[in-house]
């Protein structure tokens, strides 16, 4: 190159280099600003999508004629529904309207990341690092603000120009060190380096104060808009989209399971030959940032592809017409620091319970939050490998495990938890409406259970008395596991030697009812026994026979008849879960599979009789 070429080169690179700096204003950090903006001025390269003009569907079986469409980021066939990788990262849990995977973050092996990650959504930034806001006219609108940066987790665009908030629910200050907000308020905030509670000033009111951080979502992002809801499953999709009182084009959109930084669109349909049902949509993204079901009509954001499909069908089952409604999500604990709490912050109102160990009481803590309360005898257990163990145990989240918040360590111990409305499910099916219930409720609540578990077996843990007393079951059929992990912690003679009555031998696998072998594997044969008390509506397992009758026929190989109406296919589940050899029986994962697909793969030819 001619020496002046050369010259005029960089003399070029010299000014741009200053007009970065320049532009990134006093004090900014440079090292961010240049490499965000080079590659802006040097790519020459606009991703388009390829393959065929169709949509992309993502079922959990073959139910639509519609093909997938190819793009750059993704090179493989037609995709239809596989389970997770096995080896990935827990699934994530619906928590809250749009939120990140917040069990364990930091303490899973598989999941070494803050637990406030949010999608790689960012804010517009002004060339002099401000946010610059919108009001859009699809949800989330917004005005614009001069932002102050924070400590944060989130990428740098968001950390160096965007704190502003706003609520997706109602809250009611539960401390005098919280805020109350109503859904739409926003919030500037102050500090969110401490976990599931943040420090923010409402913008509405100048007050400051701590909020839940699953109540809100960055401003002007997706995860504020209403029909966005985040890590949500496929099946947690249609269970919601299939509630009583949703109508035909009621929808939502969540993450791909299967298609790492893609989205789908689920929505609710009606066929004269499947009735009421879920159709998903895959919804792709451009290299060059927009996103499109069907290669004729991209769109530059989630918000105006949103738009369109509510004025058009234009090749979905149906136009997209109602959001999906939404449950208000538990906070993470009950408020700031608020773990082991005095005795005196909680009322015992209406008992609910009582066992061997202890009694379940409703209440309310700090006169303003209805909880479960489980009171332990004294004796029961050692309060320092209680507490120990409690620590564990609530920093294990996940949407189909009730939430431990907070314990009173002195002798009586009590458990503070989640208060769910229907009480236990032995209780539910022996004198509840699920007594009433058919065999895909029945399936169904057993798929949220073996989900349950399955996060439980990532996570390496154990249950150890998982029965139908301790699964809880909420509105809607929501059934969430209990007590997990602390039947290790019991000191009782009789329990400890695994005799008698305060032992559960029907539900315990032999080669931990005789030698104490508790594994993952031995939660397995529980939910083998767990089933047939659905099926059975809570009939004790194994009757007509006692405790010591069944270790010794059990360990002759004899294993429960198919109940009655029971589908063959469901027992032979069963007797999976009942192998002699623990590394024979399956994994909590694929029963989940396995259940969750039950009426498509197993049982597609099902129909109601007068029990099941």
């Amino acid at each position: 190159m001619h020496r002046s070429c050369r010259g005029l080169v960089g003399c070029l690179a010299l000014e741009l280099l200053l007009l970065c700096l320049f532009f990134g204003g006093p004090g900014a950090d440079s090292r961010r600003w240049i490499p965000a903006f080079v590659p802006v001025m040097f790519s020459g390269h606009a991703g388009s999508p390829g393959g065929p003009n169709l949509i992309a569907a993502e079922f959990g079986f073959e139910d639509s004629t519609m093909g997938c469409v190819k793009s750059k980021e993704h090179k493989g066939p037609a995709l239809k529904y596989q389970p997770d990788n096995p080896n990935a990262a827990p699934a994530s849990a619906h928590q809250g309207h749009y939120g990140p995977e917040p069990t364990l973050m930091g303490h899973s092996p598989a999941a070494k990341m803050h637990n406030n990650t949010y999608n790689s959504h960012t804010a517009a930034l002004t060339p002099f690092g401000g946010a610059s806001s919108v009001m859009t006219p699809f949800g989330g609108a917004s005005t614009s603000f001069t932002s102050v940066a924070v400590s944060s987790p989130y990428p740098a665009a968001i950390s160096g120009g965007v704190t502003f908030f706003v609520a997706l629910y109602d809250y009611e200050a539960r401390t005098a060190d919280d805020l109350s907000f109503k859904k739409g308020d926003r919030f500037q905030i102050i500090n969110n380096t401490e976990g599931d509670w943040w420090e923010a000033r409402s913008i509405n009111t100048g007050q400051t104060g701590f909020i839940p951080s699953n109540y809100v979502a960055p401003a002007d992002s997706i995860q504020a808009e209403e029909w966005y809801f985040g890590k949500l499953g496929r099946k947690d999709a249609e269970r919601l989209l299939l509630l009583v009182g949703t109508q035909r084009g009621t929808f939502l959109v969540r993450e791909s399971e299967t298609t790492k930084g893609a989205y789908s669109v689920s929505i609710r349909d009606w066929d004269e030959v499947k009735g009421d049902n879920v159709k998903h949509y895959k919804i792709r993204k451009l290299d060059s940032g927009g996103y499109y079901i069907t290669t004729r009509a991209q769109f530059d954001t989630l918000q105006k592809l949103v738009r369109h499909y509510t004025e058009h069908a234009d090749g979905l089952c149906y136009r997209l017409t109602t959001v999906c409604p939404v449950v208000k999500p538990q906070t993470q604990g009950l408020a700031k620091d608020a773990w082991e709490i005095p005795r005196e912050s909680l009322r015992l109102e209406v008992k609910l319970g009582q066992g061997c160990f202890g009694e379940v009481w409703m209440g309310t803590w700090n006169g303003t939050t209805k909880v479960a309360i489980k009171t332990l005898k004294p004796g029961t257990m050692s309060p320092e490998a209680f507490l120990q163990e409690a620590q564990i145990m609530k920093k294990l989240r996940h949407d189909k495990l009730v939430p431990l918040y907070a314990v009173v360590s002195e002798e009586p111990i009590y458990i503070v938890t989640e208060f769910m409305g229907k009480g236990s499910l032995l209780d539910f099916l022996k004198e509840g409406d699920g007594k009433y219930l058919k065999l895909p409720q029945l399936v169904d609540m057993a798929s949220q259970i073996a989900d349950g578990m399955a996060f439980i077996e990532r996570m390496n843990y154990i249950h150890r008395d998982l029965r139908a007393a301790n699964i809880l079951v909420a509105d809607n059929l929501v059934c969430k596991i209990a007590d997990f992990g602390l039947a290790r912690l019991i000191e009782d003679n009789e329990y400890t030697a695994r005799q008698g009555a305060k032992f559960p031998i029907k539900w315990t696998a032999p080669e931990a009812a005789l030698y104490g072998r508790f594994t993952i594997k031995s939660d397995v044969w529980s939910f083998g026994i767990l089933l047939t008390e659905l099926v059975t509506k809570g009939r004790v397992p194994y009757p007509g026979m006692v405790n010591r009758e069944v270790l010794e026929q059990v360990e002759r190989g004899y294993r429960m008849p198919c109940p009655q109406s029971c589908p063959e296919s469901l027992h032979d589940m069963m007797m999976q879960c009942w192998k002699k050899e623990p590394d024979e029986r399956p994994t909590f994962e694929y029963i989940q599979f396995f259940l969750e697909d039950y009426f498509t793969a197993t049982e597609p030819q099902y129909q109601p009789g007068d029990n099941l």
